[in-house]
């Protein structure tokens, strides 16, 4: 997975609830794990922006409903510094739904703004964004 540009503060805790902004089904969703985290033993490991999770749907189609999916970080409420030196927070934590292991994204559109850095690790995912911020 390639980096990202910024200095990305985890910002996102197992358990969090975070909206889906994709038209996938899902509506909201509660984060499980973060996939190729590291952390020191003992230590739980966070999320912060662009971070590919797997996800559990708690609401949303009923097909959906209860199952797990990966997914990416597109917004986060935790503030975090870009290498300009400016601060960037959203006002949700949301997240888009993937299909496969290779990043292609579930959904054909994403509500909302869609942060710089998923664009740069996710590409395909940022394509479907309505505007990226």
């Amino acid at each position: 997975m390639k980096a990202i540009s910024a200095k990305a503060t985890n910002g996102l805790n197992l358990g969090a609830r975070m909206v889906a902004s994709d038209n996938s089904g899902a509506k909201i969703t509660r984060l499980v794990s973060v996939k190729r985290a590291k952390a020191k033993k003992g230590k739980q490991v966070s999320a912060k922006i662009g971070d590919w999770v797997k996800v559990s749907v708690k609401k949303g189609l009923p097909e959906m409903k209860g199952k797990v999916f990966d997914a990416v970080v597109i917004r986060q409420r935790r503030s975090y510094r870009r290498l300009t030196g400016e601060r960037i927070a959203f006002e949700d934590n949301a997240v888009a739904i993937l299909k496969d292991e290779k990043g292609n994204p579930k959904g054909t559109q994403i509500k909302g703004p869609v942060a710089r850095e998923v664009l740069e690790r996710w590409p395909s995912v940022a394509k479907i964004a309505s505007f990226v911020y």
